[in-house]
């Protein structure tokens, strides 16, 4: 007895994404969000996604720190991250995990270029998140949780919508 069952049609999967192309069209998306607010041209992806500044040897005018390219007068140094959706609350506890990597990381390069960490991580199916050192003054009634830096509390950030941040006066973002 022979099937009559055409199974040809079951592994026709739409093809996988690779996570840099992913990670760049967040970048793109990030740097679309920070232009449609500021009615700007200047934010762009990072040449080599942010690692240009490290792995080129450039004068120090011409270096390009953190993620994005932004503004001259822009406050912040950026660390876009997409995916990664094995983090959840408790990686806030595992101060080994990627979400501490990421901070660290932005850390390094915001003290390289004497600007303040932010960090913009999104999740598959979940809003994009900010992560904004305490420091930073908020004017608006924006709903944030506190998470410290080690058991000695070595530095404190803000975990809040990037939506709702993007919400904030320009004093927030510019000198």
């Amino acid at each position: 007895m022979k099937d009559n069952y055409d199974l040809s049609n079951l592994r026709n999967k739409p093809k996988r994404k690779n996570s840099r192309t992913k990670g760049n069209a967040f970048e793109r998306k990030v740097a679309g969000a920070l232009n449609d607010r500021f009615n700007t041209t200047e934010f762009s992806r990072s040449p080599g996604s942010g690692a240009f500044a490290t792995t080129h040897t450039l004068p120090e005018h011409l270096k390009i720190y953190g993620d994005l390219i932004t503004p001259l007068n822009f406050k912040y140094c950026i660390e876009c991250k997409k995916g990664y959706n094995k983090e959840n609350i408790y990686s806030l506890y595992n101060y080994s995990s990627d979400l501490w990597g990421f901070i660290n990381q932005c850390e390094k390069d915001s003290e390289k270029c004497k600007r303040t960490p932010l960090i913009i991580f999104k999740q598959d199916r979940h809003p994009t998140l900010a992560i904004i050192p305490k420091h930073c003054a908020l004017q608006l009634n924006i709903s944030y949780i506190e998470i410290s830096k080690g058991p000695e509390h070595l530095a404190q950030y803000r975990v809040l919508l990037f939506d709702e941040l993007l919400k904030e006066d320009n004093s927030l973002w510019f000198h």
